[in-house]
């Protein structure tokens, strides 16, 4: 019988000090009142997909968002999107991917940034067109239907960011 277990692996790793530089910034000074922006690494695996939603929802739940809002299922539903595309677009052996999430009051949003060591395979500028029998394609539509905006930047020195910011008055979500 097979137990699931966790290990240090398969969580979020802890030296995350460099991401927030190497990310699009939403702002670096915290003022004062407002919550600090998290960021988390993460196993590029469909595990570490699903933590870094995981993690998405207890930080909006900390941020005063229960798990239930529709904000807080919207950035649940982008942030797995932008880390499932990051794991199997931008996947490269050996280096993981990254989380940041800020919440910005003043302007109403929460920016959400994942970043991946792949450069040379960049997310189209546009969500592409879906086949209603398709078996994929529908993860970007779905992130340009919930994000206020969202897009790509380069990553220094390798990889790229993709970012997306969800308003706090987010669209109610269909929830399963």
């Amino acid at each position: 019988m097979r137990t699931a277990t966790t290990t240090p692996a398969d969580g979020p790793r802890r030296s995350t000090a460099h991401l927030a530089a190497e990310t699009v910034a939403l702002g670096d000074e915290v003022k004062p009142g407002e919550l600090p922006a998290i960021a988390e690494r993460f196993v590029s695996s469909p595990r570490g997909a699903r933590l870094a939603r995981h993690l998405a929802v207890r930080h909006m739940e900390e941020w005063g968002y229960p798990a239930a809002s529709d904000v807080s299922c919207s950035v649940a539903l982008v942030v797995g999107e932008l880390a499932a595309n990051a794991v199997q677009h931008g996947r490269v052996p050996g280096r993981d991917f990254g989380l940041r999430l800020a919440l910005d009051l003043a302007a109403g949003l929460v920016r959400i940034e994942v970043a991946d060591a792949a450069s040379a395979k960049r997310p189209p500028t546009a969500p592409p067109s879906s086949y209603p029998e398709g078996e994929s394609g529908r993860g970007l539509l779905l992130v340009d239907v919930l994000a206020a905006r969202w897009g790509s930047a380069p990553r220094r020195p390798v990889g790229k960011t993709v970012w997306a910011e969800v308003p706090l008055e987010a669209q109610p979500v269909l929830r399963w």
